[in-house]
């Protein structure tokens, strides 16, 4: 929007160098406006899916455990407390928290 705009002042408003001063400036702050906006987006990675289960905290019972409101298999902890540490398939591998 701002080379838009610098464009248009070039175009229509000033004249000589300063034509090419506004389409310098309206250049530069879209190239800088990118590149926050990249910055943003990317400063962490989303968590979903079966990644975002790894690190929670969970009570298995009789090998089972339920997780974001679905039951999951679970291997390493029989029962009790457990943290996931990996997702094998449709199987959260679970250790003692610690």
């Amino acid at each position: 929007m701002a080379l838009l705009v610098g464009v248009l002042l070039a175009v229509f408003v000033f004249d000589g160098p300063l034509q090419w001063v506004a389409v310098v400036v309206g250049g530069a702050i879209e190239v800088g406006e990118s590149f926050a906006w990249w910055r943003w987006s990317v400063r962490r990675r989303p968590r979903v899916g079966v990644e975002a289960l790894v690190g929670r905290t969970v009570d298995v019972e009789r090998g089972w455990t339920q997780v974001a409101g679905e039951r999951w298999r679970v291997q390493g902890v029989a029962d009790g407390p457990a943290r996931i540490v990996a997702v094998d398939g449709l199987t959260l591998v679970a250790e003692r928290p610690g």
